[in-house]
């Protein structure tokens, strides 16, 4: 007699195995519907958001607070030493590297860890069904956070050196005079733009990561190449260094002619630019207004697509 011996592999049994995306899962209104229901959800990823902060400044003294003294500390040693190369005013240039920084920083925050979101939400988008928009709000909402930390390194530094920002003022030499090139108009009321700039900032901040979560779940080496990226980006936007020193009389202005517009066509400059300047008292152009404009519209409709195709596939990709 022979003995024959089965084995059950209740792993690749048919009805234990998940259920591929139907056909029907592709749709723009089951995408515009996850939207709308992460929306709504604002309590879950609001207290998500939060325990973020919470958890990371855990048993610290002074909690998130560490994120407003640090960035003042890199703003202040910066802003010293970068005056010092360039020859700018420290009560004009100060303001403007550290309202820079702010704002780089929560524009790479939400594409470093926006890359990230569904990768590290791994656990609760198997474990609970909710919207994929949650785990986009509770990173952004993480971000605005810091921002609002960070913000008031800004107040500080503003309102001590507000003499030298309430006027017409050069960042080279702090007044306007006859060989100045760009005169900036002061602060003023139109300093209030900087709080729908911001809000478009948030919204932008929202499909990034939105479209970069997805494709990064799928593709694990994008998240190494942006982060690549980001530093490079950084050097090459206005941060450190104001673009009135790209002006100037002879070498100077032949520089700026080629410069200048290239510059113009890189859109972190206009995203930068939009909430800096108003917060600085200096005057943005309508063009930067219009390419965020235009972003934000052709990168919402990217996004959609993006949710329409693959928002089914996430969990299966995590």
């Amino acid at each position: 007699m022979q003995a024959t011996s089965t084995v059950e592999n209740t792993d690749l049994a048919p009805e234990a195995m998940p259920n591929p995306p139907s056909p029907n899962s592709r749709s723009f209104t089951r995408a515009v519907a996850d939207i709308k229901d992460g929306f709504r959800q604002q309590e879950l990823w609001g207290h998500l958001g939060w325990q973020d902060i919470k958890q990371r400044y855990r048993r610290s003294v002074i909690g998130p607070f560490w994120i407003t003294i640090s960035q003042g500390v890199i703003s202040l040693g910066l802003g010293v030493l970068y005056s010092t190369l360039f020859g700018l005013h420290i009560s004009t240039f100060l303001p403007y590297i550290a309202t820079g920084f702010i704002v780089w920083g929560f524009i790479a925050g939400c594409l470093s860890e926006g890359m990230e979101t569904f990768i590290a939400n791994e656990g609760l988008i198997k474990q609970i069904r909710a919207p994929l928009t949650v785990y986009v709000l509770r990173t952004v909402w993480r971000q605005t956070i810091m921002f609002g930390h960070n913000i008031i390194v800004v107040v500080l530094i503003v309102a001590i050196f507000s003499p030298s920002l309430s006027h017409h003022y050069d960042l080279n030499n702090v007044t306007c005079g006859s060989e100045t090139i760009i005169c900036h108009p002061g602060l003023g009321w139109y300093s209030l733009s900087a709080i729908p700039a911001f809000f478009l900032l948030a919204v932008n901040a929202c499909w990034v990561t939105m479209l970069l979560g997805v494709i990064s779940t799928r593709y694990r080496d994008l998240p190494q190449l942006i982060n690549s990226l980001i530093q490079l980006l950084f050097y090459m936007t206005p941060i450190v260094w104001p673009i009135d020193q790209l002006y100037g009389h002879g070498a100077r202005a032949e520089l700026a002619r080629w410069v200048v517009p290239i510059l113009h066509l890189n859109p972190f400059y206009h995203f930068v630019q939009i909430l800096r300047a108003p917060l600085i008292g200096q005057a943005v152009s309508i063009g930067s207004w219009v390419v965020v404009g235009g972003i934000t519209v052709v990168g919402w409709l990217l996004a959609l697509v993006v949710m329409r195709n693959y928002r089914a596939r996430v969990s299966y990709w995590v």
